[in-house]
């Protein structure tokens, strides 16, 4: 059993940025990925980012490539996801997820089974 705990959210305006933090408690195999996703109010939870925990390998979904960056602390199950140049449209609850690495099926919210229970970021205009 895998429990993870978010914190790091908060409210900006457009152009900030902010730190989002997940700690993992319980076995983090080597096989697993570790990411974060997002879901704003009448929106479907959708992909941000994984990181693959054995090879360390880094996905981004393409509306948040180059300005967001996940990294790992492998040492204490901890991963971070560093938001730059926030956009109003970046506004949404942010979950940390965890479950067995697929590099077919990574960016898709129901192959986790592993969730934190959510920070809210809020990008003001």
């Amino acid at each position: 059993q895998v429990q993870m705990v978010e914190s790091g959210g908060g409210l900006v305006q457009a152009g900030a940025s902010l730190r989002l933090a997940c700690v993992a408690s319980g076995q983090i195999l080597s096989s697993y990925g570790m990411g974060w996703f997002r879901q704003a109010p009448g929106a479907e939870r959708e992909f941000v980012a994984v990181v693959r925990w054995r090879s360390n390998a880094k996905f981004y979904a393409d509306s948040v490539k180059g300005r967001f960056t996940i990294s790992r602390v492998a040492a204490t199950n901890t991963v971070y996801l560093e938001m730059n140049s926030l956009k109003p449209e970046d506004t949404a609850v942010y979950y940390c997820a965890a479950d067995t690495f697929s590099g077919g099926t990574y960016y898709l919210w129901k192959e986790y089974e592993y969730w934190g229970q959510g920070t809210q970021v809020t990008v003001s205009s």
